[in-house]
């Protein structure tokens, strides 16, 4: 300020900041901005922040923001709409060699990048689709349901071949897929392929360009039978498990748990019947992770299990026998089921209210059989008020779980918010699969902000990669965005949410007691998740190193 300036401001009166009264006023501010980010969910990790980790943490903060102004500036002038990022920016960078911990929320039949499983559809020998009406009018290729199905049975050169794309189609025949494939009539083998991830994707709902019921109705109904079939044959569903455990590793991910709705029956490799229960799939599972861990790439992979999710649409004898099946293949395959949940989504069925007499069915019954098996619920997935779906909170609370997924309503419950810190509820967070594609828009509303401000812990989680369109099943994307998108969370931020995955993770089955002494003790502990999150801050530790060497004409301090 010119000195004229000044000599005009004090002939008016006006204050000066260096007045003891402005000072003071300043202190107060600087006082109650810090009194309010204590309550941050990050704010004992930014306290106990090592010299190297503080710098590397401010040149994070540096690169954000000279990126950040660049994207909304190539926004504003309509070069670039800032939803993906540029894979080589320094950011992109920061966030791809972050150590990641665990991965909580994934749906194994939206893991798999749907370029992929529809390749393995077409090369598995023995596979077979079939519809429950011709597929012979437009309409009828979008809607109409199908799935695969293993079999080893040949027409015979007398037998007319069925042709799902006539209208003499027999409802049930099986068409080799192969067969399917090149008598597709808009295209032959290209044409198909592109029908068939059309009808696997679903990026229109989980980009949030639109949360009708309809819609998501229409994915449970129509595209997950498709993928779960095509996941229920032995030879698919080791290739599909491989794909995504070198996808997990290559992410620095460590340990993942993976949803899976057990909605078909399971063939093994050239069986024409289905295996009773899944017991069998279970040890497939097992073996596939027990297999990558011994290989170059899994070597620092600690594992996956699985959480056993039955579709809330279900009539009660079929719901019943879903959780019968759930806890006689964790009796027989102990390591790999983790937990339970409801699928679909929230807005289409049952709300947990009518569930809970189920609910209280199937906790009796694990106590019967001595297996531990808790509750990993979603809830409040929608920005609901006060319907069923936000209702679901209250009841996932009450009826145990240990995390929530999603809890998009979460923060406008006051006393709910208070009770998840209390009860150390983890919610894992999917901020691209809700909505938040639109860096300078869609992201700076979701909740995340509000539950992380609050102190709710918070882990950041990938939902339905595949599905979305994405070709790789990683979290690499996730926290880009929500470093790019939230000013305020910052790379302390990003590694809170990294260690509360680790935090909360169910390496190994352990009663509430347990649990709760587990992610109470953290890294002082004495057991698996102890020696997990000692390992991890070794590794975030190294990353600072890494940011310092890597950025050092950004260190604040030279």
């Amino acid at each position: 300020m010119e000195q004229k300036d000044i000599e005009w401001e004090l002939e008016e009166g006006i204050p000066q900041l260096e007045d003891p009264f402005i000072q003071q006023y300043l202190k107060g501010r600087d006082s109650l901005i810090s009194e309010e980010q204590k309550q941050r969910h990050d704010a004992n990790f930014r306290k106990a922040l090592t010299p190297m980790a503080a710098r590397a943490c401010d040149i994070v903060a540096r690169i954000r923001d000279q990126e950040f102004r660049q994207m909304l500036g190539k926004h504003r002038d309509g070069s670039d709409d800032s939803s993906s990022p540029a894979e080589t920016s320094r950011l992109w960078k920061v966030v791809q060699k972050l150590p990641k911990g665990s991965l909580l929320h994934v749906y194994l039949h939206a893991a798999v990048d749907i370029d992929f499983i529809v390749n393995e559809a077409l090369t598995t020998p023995g596979l077979h689709i079939c519809a429950s009406q011709p597929l012979a009018q437009g309409e009828d290729c979008k809607s109409v349901p199908f799935h695969f199905r293993y079999s080893t049975r040949r027409a015979s050169e007398s037998e007319a071949r069925p042709n799902i794309w006539t209208g003499t189609y027999h409802p049930g025949a099986l068409v080799p897929v192969s067969e399917a494939a090149s008598s597709f009539p808009d295209g032959g083998e290209p044409g198909f392929r592109l029908w068939l991830q059309q009808r696997c994707t679903n990026t229109q709902r989980e980009s949030g360009q639109s949360t009708g019921t309809n819609e998501t109705t229409t994915f449970s109904e129509v595209s997950l039978p498709i993928l779960n079939s095509l996941l229920s044959y032995e030879p698919i569903l080791r290739s599909c498990l491989r794909r995504i455990f070198r996808q997990l590793a290559a992410d620095n991910i460590r340990y993942a748990e993976l949803r899976n709705v057990f909605s078909a029956p399971f063939t093994l490799k050239g069986a024409n019947t289905f295996e009773e229960g899944y017991t069998a799939w279970c040890r497939v599972f097992q073996e596939e992770v027990e297999q990558f861990k011994r290989t170059d790439e899994g070597r620092s992979f600690h594992g996956a299990r699985v959480i056993w999710a039955t579709l809330r649409s279900l009539p009660t004898k079929q719901f019943v026998q879903s959780m019968q099946e759930c806890v006689l293949a964790k009796l027989d395959v102990p390591g790999v089921i983790c937990g339970y949940d409801i699928a679909e989504p929230e807005d289409g069925g049952k709300p947990l209210v009518e569930l809970v007499p189920l609910l209280f069915y199937f906790r009796r019954l694990c106590a019967e059989e001595g297996v531990v098996i808790p509750f990993l619920f979603h809830a409040g997935g929608n920005l609901g008020d006060d319907d069923n779906v936000d209702r679901n909170l209250f009841d996932a609370i009450l009826l145990g779980t240990r995390r929530i997924g999603h809890g998009s309503s979460l923060h406008r419950h006051p006393l709910l918010v208070d009770l998840v810190k209390e009860k150390k509820i983890l919610i894992e967070s999917c901020v691209r699969s809700h909505g938040a594609l639109r860096i300078a828009d869609a992201v700076q509303s979701h909740p995340l902000l509000a539950l992380s401000s609050r102190g709710v812990p918070v882990a950041l989680c990938s939902g339905t990669p595949g599905v979305c369109g994405q070709n790789a099943n990683t979290l690499t994307l996730d926290y880009w965005t929500a470093l790019q998108g939230f000013q305020s969370l910052g790379l302390t931020g990003v590694a809170m949410m990294m260690e509360n995955s680790i935090r909360w993770s169910c390496y190994e089955d352990q009663t509430l007691s347990e649990w709760l002494s587990g992610i109470g003790e953290g890294v002082t502990g004495s057991g698996v998740k102890a020696s997990r999150l000692r390992e991890w801050y070794e590794e975030f530790e190294k990353f600072c190193e890494w940011v310092l060497e890597e950025f050092y004409e950004l260190d604040l301090d030279d």
